[in-house]
């Protein structure tokens, strides 16, 4: 249930660029946070090299990629280990993706109260209740 956010820049082009990052988030999103993908949002965005600064100078001056995941889960849900793991798990692939990558990258774990946060109309909290209760989502 995660919505994921994937800002990025890289000298590589390909037509399946997008789905490769899209791809390669959700399965790690899946193996690392244990977030099941069938309700897992990707946003993948492309910033132009020349638009994407760090250090003082553009990466395109730079020659190097980077990238800026925002991913928003419920409060509570992922150790401290299993996001270590996933930033570091997430620079890796995002290099093999992009090509070398600027230091200044970023991955940033919002951690959201689950009764201020869902999808499809229901926030996590009652879907928790629900499952605890063992009773349908409308009735929770």
């Amino acid at each position: 249930m995660p919505l994921i956010t994937v800002s990025y820049t890289s000298s590589r082009q390909s037509p399946s660029l997008k789905a490769d990052i899209a791809n390669a988030v959700s399965e790690l999103t899946a193996r690392i946070l244990h977030k099941d993908p069938k309700v897992t949002a990707i946003i993948v965005k492309s910033v132009e090299a020349g638009d994407w600064f760090a250090g003082g100078k553009s990466l395109a001056e730079q020659n190097l990629s980077s990238y800026w995941i925002d991913i928003h889960v419920t409060e509570g849900t992922n150790t401290k280990d299993e996001k270590a793991a996933y930033l570091a798990a997430m620079f890796k692939r995002m290099a093999e993706i992009l090509g070398p990558l600027h230091p200044e990258t970023y991955l940033h774990v919002d951690e959201v109260k689950g009764d201020a946060y869902g999808f499809g109309g229901l926030t996590q909290e009652r879907r928790y209740i629900a499952g605890k209760l063992d009773v349908s989502l409308a009735a929770a």
